[in-house]
């Protein structure tokens, strides 16, 4: 799957996420955010390299699936294998850092 380029209309359950197979990378972050816009052509240019499930969601108060993996700033990209967190970057600056947590 590539970028997203759109929040979901609706936020996924935690038993949904945590049952995906392979490497995902989930964001939070909310349309009106100036970080979470900055960072939008790199984390392009990045998903095109990374074979990878994008998952767009936005995050703010009251949303549940946020509260669970503990998100306070945006953006915070989560990456998955399997369902389970292997690493996470808070208001990346670089595409470099978001490319790690896929290598």
């Amino acid at each position: 799957m590539a970028y997203t380029r759109q929040y979901l209309a609706q936020e996924p359950t935690r038993e949904h996420v945590d049952s995906l197979p392979g490497l995902t990378l989930l964001e939070f972050g909310a349309p009106n955010c100036g970080h979470c816009s900055a960072i939008q052509s790199a984390l392009s240019t990045v998903l095109r390299d990374h074979p990878v499930e994008h998952l767009k969601i936005e995050d703010g108060s009251g949303r549940p699936l946020g509260r669970s993996f503990k998100v306070k700033l945006w953006p915070t990209f989560i990456a998955l294998r399997d369902g389970k967190e292997v690493g996470r970057a808070v208001r990346p600056f670089t595409g470099g850092e978001i490319a790690a947590l896929l290598a």
